[in-house]
């Protein structure tokens, strides 16, 4: 069985094999991860097995041109926010031993203890100029140990405003994947956590070993830190196939106006059929249904996104700023700097793009 071995790091390696291998390939690749509090699991191990893939000839998991170092507080046991847990734990190295220490945090919730110890060793990591990692919520620690002053702090839309309401003076950065700022690393979680990995893989190993981790992964490639992050424009479940399919061509054309007729060509439909099968199942026409998602997702860039008016305008698939605002105002009430403005203020509220009412039309 291939399991996650323990943390061993090249300072401490006995293995011969590993030795002769970091001879030959002239690099390896060191990385402590600092487990916190209910940390999330999925860009935990979308990282670490993008490390464990690169490290060995196969699958074999040994930690040869790959190193990791799973850290906590205590040196006890890790748990996740979703019960499971980690182990073995060692208690906080010199962070000059590895060449990067990535943090990753848990759930958002006030109440939960702040681990005073952790920060402190994120500190001492910076002094020391190890590059630091906030992967998904582990930014929130960052910012706690006062790691990112005048920095851009890559963060996923769904803890966009927690951000904002917590820590006013940062600037959160919602439509990338990652940001490399060189001694600071910021990643939005999720699958990007495997992207980042492989980012860094290639850097230290070569290309060869980050395709080789991605693809034993099932992913064609690394995405790239500017990436956008996926949008939260995804319905409810649809039971009709023909307006399921069409809904999903309108999500992965958000920045462009599909002509109905080209819409229900590529559904294999007439454009009759395609208006009638819309009308029966959302109670809407598919053109303005197909409006209404590309304001939905202008709503979204407003939000989370510092992009003008203009240029979110035009993401959108919209002729001019005038059409934008005009259809925008129809469907939320406000114009977009209007709603913008509403959503900076001490307390106020975003509309929730998974709750939304686009004029008249229940969300579904």
């Amino acid at each position: 069985m291939n399991d996650i071995k323990g943390p061993t790091h090249a300072a401490g390696r006995t293995n011969k094999s590993a030795a002769l291998i970091d001879m030959a390939s002239g690099a390896s690749l060191s990385v402590g991860f600092v487990l916190l509090h209910r940390f999330t699991l999925f860009p935990f191990a979308a990282f670490v097995d993008c490390l464990r893939l690169a490290a060995d000839e196969g699958d074999r998991s040994r930690q040869l041109r790959c190193h990791w170092t799973f850290m906590t507080s205590t040196g006890h046991e890790a748990v996740s926010s979703c019960g499971a847990a980690v182990s073995p734990c060692l208690t906080y190295r010199d962070p000059g031993e590895f060449d990067y220490i990535v943090v990753i945090g848990g759930v958002q919730d006030q109440q939960d203890r702040v681990d005073t110890t952790a920060l402190a060793y994120l500190r001492q990591a910076a002094a020391a100029q190890v590059p630091l990692v906030g992967l998904c919520t582990g930014v929130f620690a960052l910012i706690q140990a006062g790691l990112m002053k005048d920095r851009r702090c890559c963060v996923s839309w769904y803890h966009h405003h927690d951000m904002v309401q917590r820590f006013p003076a940062i600037e959160p950065v919602a439509d990338r994947l990652f940001i490399d700022d060189g001694d600071r690393i910021t990643c939005a979680g999720g699958a990007a956590g495997a992207d980042l990995a492989a980012y860094l893989v290639e850097r230290h190993l070569g290309k060869a070993w980050a395709m080789k981790s991605l693809h034993i992964m099932q992913l064609d490639e690394a995405r790239t830190g500017v990436h956008a992050q996926p949008q939260p424009v995804v319905f409810g479940k649809v039971e009709d196939r023909l307006v399921r399919r069409s809904i999903a061509l309108l999500e992965q054309h958000l920045g462009e106006a599909i002509s109905m007729e080209v819409l229900a060509e590529r559904v294999g439909t007439s454009r009759r059929n395609l208006e009638r099968r819309f009308r029966e199942v959302l109670g809407v026409g598919p053109q303005k249904f197909a409006r209404d998602l590309r304001l939905r997702y202008g709503l979204w860039l407003l939000h989370y996104t510092g992009k003008s008016i203009t240029e979110i305008g035009e993401r959108c698939g919209f002729a001019d700023t005038p059409h934008f605002s005009r259809h925008f105002r129809s469907a939320f009430g406000m114009t977009p700097s209007q709603m913008r403005k509403r959503a900076s203020e001490p307390g106020g509220d975003k509309v929730d793009p998974f709750f939304l009412h686009v004029e008249g039309r229940p969300a579904l």
